[in-house]
């Protein structure tokens, strides 16, 4: 697995951080309806963040090159 792919979960992760915060603004002002589908991206992002997690530790485990520098 290439070193890419990490930064491709840390990015997933940043953007549903990055959705989260911007769904509890959204429900502060009262949008209800733009913090829902907020809250739904970022939902969908962390559960991207996590496959590409899950697929890392199975590499890491089965002890192939990670393509770290």
């Amino acid at each position: 697995m290439a070193y890419d792919a990490y930064q491709r979960v840390i990015e997933f992760h940043r953007k549903a951080a990055h959705l989260h915060e911007a769904a509890a603004a959204s429900h502060d002002k009262g949008d209800h309806l733009t913090a829902h589908e907020l809250s739904k991206q970022a939902h969908e992002h962390s559960t991207e963040a996590l496959k590409h997690s899950e697929a890392a530790q199975e590499h890491f485990r089965a002890g192939k090159d990670l393509g770290r520098p």
